[in-house]
């Protein structure tokens, strides 16, 4: 069984929705990263000297390969990444090898043949 990390970096406000949607479409868990901070295309707001920044959490999904892109384009929705310019991102990348997984893959072994 192959594996795929997906990384998402989420507003806090959004983070329990991101984590519901993507167990919905077939993550089995996740680590989630409290209090990261970020910068994107254009420079933070701020005032008096005091950053606005808005808080992210980095969530970290090991899913399995055939059900990456569905997770992934899960989490884009619910995140609203499309619709609000700086709610957050998410990337996927393969895994080459990945231990203490055994009790999980009698689970994905079915989810993943009911899906293909």
């Amino acid at each position: 069984m192959k594996f795929k990390l997906i990384i998402a970096f989420v507003e806090d406000s959004k983070i329990e929705d991101v984590m519901d949607g993507a167990r919905e479409a077939g993550a089995t868990g996740a680590t989630v990263i409290n209090n990261a901070r970020g910068e994107g295309v254009d420079s933070p707001v701020t005032f008096f000297g005091l950053s606005l920044e808005t808080q992210r959490e980095v969530a970290l999904f090991l899913v399995e390969e055939h059900l990456s892109r569905k997770i992934l384009e899960r989490i884009a929705e619910v995140g609203e990444f499309a619709e609000s310019p700086g709610s957050g991102i998410a990337i996927q990348i393969d895994v080459e090898d990945a231990v203490g997984l055994e009790h999980q893959v009698k689970q994905l072994t079915q989810l993943v043949e009911d899906e293909i």
